[in-house]
């Protein structure tokens, strides 16, 4: 067993469980279609804070993606200051898109703000302030006020994920990952296991 102690075979692991994380953290992420089945639009006026509701539902982390869809001919997005989405000034956007099918990539912890570039259509609330990092959405509704009809749909990106359920469960990739991080442990340091 000369070779299990070798440093060449633990460099090899090493390198073998940082391929590994970094293949879990690529598959962790996530793509939220914004305002699930309601799209990006103007809200109904029965269901005007529909963003509102949408961004307390979600647990969104760095990684994760959001999909604007709308009539490009009707609908457009931009990303703003939080200033500006407070008082609907469209001037000087950070971001704008205006394809129909707006995908926003989460690369960093912070408060994000959006509306749509078309006047008028954020003062009828079509805007979105979402919260990544730092404890996410702390004000997150509870499980009991989700709709008891709010089952999981395909969408051409794959399913969108609903909300937590009241008896939330470890990922499952959870003890698979404890069983690899045992296995590289003991793989690495044999001693241990005298």
């Amino acid at each position: 067993m000369p070779f299990l102690r070798g440093f060449r075979f633990n460099l090899f692991l090493v390198y073998l469980f940082a391929t590994w994380v970094q293949i879990q953290t690529k598959v962790e992420s996530d793509q939220y279609k914004v305002g699930d089945l309601d799209s990006w639009g103007i809200p109904t006026s029965s269901n005007s804070r529909v963003y509102d509701k949408w961004s307390k539902y979600h647990n969104l982390k760095i990684g994760d993606s959001l999909l604007f869809l709308y009539p490009p001919s009707q609908d457009s997005l931009i990303q703003v200051t939080e200033e500006s989405y407070n008082s609907c000034n469209l001037k000087d956007p950070i971001l704008y898109m205006n394809n129909g099918n707006s995908l926003f990539n989460i690369t960093s912890v912070g408060e994000f703000y959006f509306t749509s570039a078309e006047f008028g259509h954020c003062q009828k609330h079509q805007k979105l302030h979402i919260t990544v990092g730092v404890g996410g959405n702390t004000d997150t509704l509870s499980p009991s006020s989700l709709p008891q009809s709010a089952t999981s749909y395909p969408t051409a990106f794959g399913d969108i994920p609903m909300s937590p359920s009241s008896t939330s469960s470890p990922h499952p990739n959870f003890n698979f990952s404890l069983i690899v991080i045992g296995f590289f442990l003991c793989a690495l340091f044999p001693t241990l296991l005298r």
